[in-house]
């Protein structure tokens, strides 16, 4: 190919190019903003007053039988549009008034998987957040009943430390001894102001019970297990292990204790590690964790651990729907008392009268 005709190829490649320069340099008046425009106009965080962290919902978020997220999602995420956070397990919903909340997943590795994405996530502010980590969760019928509703006081983990088989240590001992280096990361003190304040706001709050769970109650002989499902304050013990009759119980209460921590009161599979991650990004400080009893830990009397975790037809506890019920009825007075009164809980829990 000769030369000239490169040179007249080269003219209206010029000319392409000027006429992209000019249309690029009009742009800033025009239709399509610059690149620096678009990031300047990018939607600021959403400022988060209170986030909500179930665990599991059983089907949608409205409509059919409910999970741990379902009356939360009915009460204030109704109009709110899904919020994709890359690496959490489900999206994150927020409402007009700083509410959010999310289904992080199951055990200690899912939710504390999904808590990380989403409290490191730009597209959030959580510097003055307040958490309530809700869901269900088993409890001794020595210190509860089925439908009550929990706050804990402190998050225990179950899981670190050893553990040998009864047969191989001495009789009727504890089977079970911390492991050093594991202080930090195995049991949480929640701020005990915040934690009393949410008690006394919700210590009063109507429970929903059915007919079920009250006739399965009677097969326990402990006055906690006999009683009306109610408010109450204790050790959330976190186990990525569903620990399950008298003995595996009495070694959580064991553990609480060998801590320093209050009466185990329930049973549940991911406070303690999402605590942990919220301990190195924003502090502990508003953590609240909030549990709602659908089970006893052990079977009554007169069955074995085995016939109570895999009961026949018409055995089970019931109480489940009231119980999920329950833990939004009492967590969302938390929530509206902080939302409305947002000046005076940003900077930290306001002293109580």
């Amino acid at each position: 190919m000769s030369r000239a005709p490169l040179r007249s190829l080269a003219r209206p490649l010029c000319a392409s190019a000027l006429l992209l320069a000019l249309l690029s340099g009009c742009a800033s008046t025009g239709s399509q903003p610059p690149r620096t425009a678009q990031v300047a106009q990018a939607a600021p965080p959403v400022q988060v007053k209170v986030f909500v962290a179930a665990m599991f919902e059983i089907g949608a978020n409205t409509g059919d039988r409910a999970g741990e997220f379902q009356h939360w999602y009915e009460r204030y995420f109704r109009d709110a549009q899904p919020i994709q956070v890359p690496g959490a397990l489900g999206p994150v919903f927020c409402n007009a008034d700083g509410v959010c909340g999310s289904v992080l997943g199951m055990g200690k590795v899912n939710a504390s998987a999904s808590i990380q994405a989403i409290v490191l996530n730009p597209q959030f502010n959580f510097d003055q957040a307040y958490y309530v980590i809700s869901g269900v969760a088993g409890t001794p019928p020595s210190r509860g009943t089925i439908g009550d509703v929990t706050w804990g006081s402190w998050l225990v983990d179950y899981d670190l430390g050893h553990r040998w088989a009864p047969e191989e240590g001495q009789a009727g001992a504890p089977v079970f001894m911390p492991r050093k280096g594991y202080e930090d990361y195995r049991r949480f003190a929640l701020n005990p102001a915040l934690t009393q304040a949410a008690y006394a706001m919700t210590r009063a709050v109507p429970l929903q019970d059915s007919e079920s769970a009250q006739r399965y109650r009677m097969r326990y002989p402990d006055a906690a297990a006999r009683q009306a499902p109610s408010v109450h304050v204790g050790t959330h013990m976190t186990g990525d292990t569903f620990f399950h009759g008298p003995g595996l119980s009495r070694e959580a209460q064991y553990i609480a204790k060998l801590y320093g921590a209050d009466d185990y009161v329930a049973t549940e599979m991911e406070a303690a590690a999402i605590a942990l991650v919220l301990k190195r990004s924003h502090g502990t400080d508003r953590i609240l964790s909030l549990r709602g009893s659908v089970n006893f830990d052990q079977g009554n009397p007169q069955e074995t651990t085995q016939a109570h975790l895999d009961p026949k037809p018409g055995e089970t506890a019931g109480g489940f729907a009231e119980t999920v019920a329950n833990v939004a009825a009492v967590g969302g007075v938390f929530v509206d008392t902080v939302v409305k009164n947002w000046p005076q809980w940003k900077d930290g829990v306001p002293a109580q009268r």
